[in-house]
């Protein structure tokens, strides 16, 4: 199947870079935190950005960057305006990532879809970027050191974030970012998820 983007409505985008989760092989579901190269914080952005109380956020999807291995970088792009089969649970969750890294990895900027709503992909936060600049989304990289996000005036336009796993990003994830909007939630370095959530906040009292 194809991917298409939304590009005619207002998306949240969210980049999620996993220095250290598989990009094939098996993982833990027992181990999330530990050899499974921290796909728990993965799992926790997933639910924390698609899911609400009583149903799913369908204006917000989500990539998850996993490069760690063994073999070519992965993505898992989870569309919530049409995913299906997956739920608020960390270890589910973990379970249909792991689903993923039994399939081939598909060539960098072909995404395949595993089942409704939920992609896979080979390529780096380089690809995501590329594709985002395509589709007009103004691109925000969170960083402790930004400005404050409560201060920027993001409209109606779709917007995308860039954030890291428990690591700081790369010399090269950070040259390639370079060029972006810098903002903040605060000086205190929050988890992942939390970040979500309170970008959501913000957005949703526009």
């Amino acid at each position: 199947m194809t991917w298409t983007c939304r590009c005619e409505n207002m998306v949240r985008k969210f980049a999620i870079i996993g220095h250290r989760a598989p990009s094939s092989g098996k993982i833990n579901l027992n181990d999330l935190p530990g050899s499974s190269g921290r796909i728990d914080v993965l799992a926790r952005a997933v639910n924390t950005a698609l899911f609400l109380s009583h149903g799913i956020r369908e204006d917000t999807d989500l990539t998850l960057h996993l490069l760690g291995g063994p073999g070519p970088a992965r993505r898992i792009w989870l569309d919530g305006s049409r995913i299906r089969g997956v739920y608020p649970d960390e270890r589910a969750i973990a379970g249909q990532i792991g689903k993923a890294l039994k399939e081939p990895s598909p060539a960098i900027g072909q995404f395949t879809e595993l089942h409704t709503g939920f992609w896979h992909s080979g390529g780096g936060i380089e690809q995501t970027i590329s594709e985002w600049k395509k589709e007009g989304v103004r691109i925000f990289v969170l960083d402790a050191d930004g400005i404050p996000f409560s201060t920027k005036d993001h409209g109606s336009e779709s917007v995308g974030f860039v954030l890291s796993d428990d690591q700081p990003f790369t010399e090269a994830e950070s040259k390639c970012l370079d060029a972006f909007e810098k903002v903040s939630l605060g000086r205190t370095w929050l988890q992942g998820n939390a970040c979500i959530s309170i970008l959501h906040h913000y957005l949703d009292l526009d």
